[in-house]
């Protein structure tokens, strides 16, 4: 399955409470989600929260000509205390 961090000013947030958001195909479940997370990051899942974002048109170039931007599924991803992602590292150098 194809995991994709989500860098955010509000993912990094989360991550501060121990949520990590990822984008995942949209036709993944929530236990499919838990199980990639556990095997590529070997973390323990508590809980998985999953959003389909509804795709959108948006202007772009010189000329102003829209594109499709499609529909995607973000998952949100919540983990014991104890342990981290480190793709999400919050703390300060």
């Amino acid at each position: 399955m194809n995991l994709t961090p989500l860098i955010t000013e509000g993912s990094m947030k989360d991550a501060q409470n121990n949520k990590f958001s990822f984008r995942v195909p949209k036709e993944s479940n929530k236990n499919q989600i838990k199980n990639a997370v556990h095997k590529k990051f070997a973390v323990d899942v508590i809980s998985v929260s999953t959003i389909l974002i509804k795709g959108r048109r948006q202007r772009v170039g010189a000329r102003r000509t829209e594109k499709k931007i499609g529909s995607w599924k973000k998952a949100v991803v919540k983990l014991p205390k104890d342990q981290k992602i480190g793709i999400f590292d919050t703390s300060e150098k």
